[in-house]
């Protein structure tokens, strides 16, 4: 699928790592560097604007490196950037670490995937049909 991108960073364009890639790696478009305080959050641009097509959603995702050797993570994970944004791609950091993260110019800082989606139609009843589980939720299945 081809999608129309505009690159306003002086960053190569995201692209698949590997031939099995589900994501592209987002990065930073920054004029200087922003230090991440333990628990602080921030929107990181990327000089990145899109034109997805209907029925089309981009899911911003966390880095499995940042997040499991530096604990920095996509506060709102998955995001979603839909087919009529047009406005600059941002995404929301937060360092759920002890440590001061610093956040360089040109750093991958997220994944992007291009996902399709339905759109539903609501039908009012007033039942719904059973199942085993039923009302079962929030670990009803256990852990083991």
């Amino acid at each position: 699928m081809e999608i129309k991108i505009i690159n306003k960073s002086s960053h190569q364009l995201p692209e698949y790592e590997t031939l099995a890639s589900a994501g592209m790696d987002l990065r930073a478009n920054l004029s200087e560097s922003i230090t991440l305080r333990p628990l602080e959050r921030t929107i990181v641009k990327t000089g990145l604007y899109i034109e997805l097509p209907i029925g089309y959603e981009a899911q911003v995702r966390p880095r499995s490196g940042l997040a499991a050797k530096k604990g920095i993570t996509v506060l709102n994970a998955p995001g979603t950037i839909d087919a009529d944004y047009r406005g600059e791609l941002g995404v929301i950091l937060v360092n759920l670490s002890n440590e001061d993260f610093k956040i360089q110019n040109g750093e991958r800082i997220a994944q992007l995937i291009i996902a399709k989606h339905e759109r539903a139609t609501w039908i009012e009843t007033i039942e719904l049909a059973e199942t085993v589980r039923g009302e079962g939720g929030f670990g009803s299945t256990g852990v083991k």
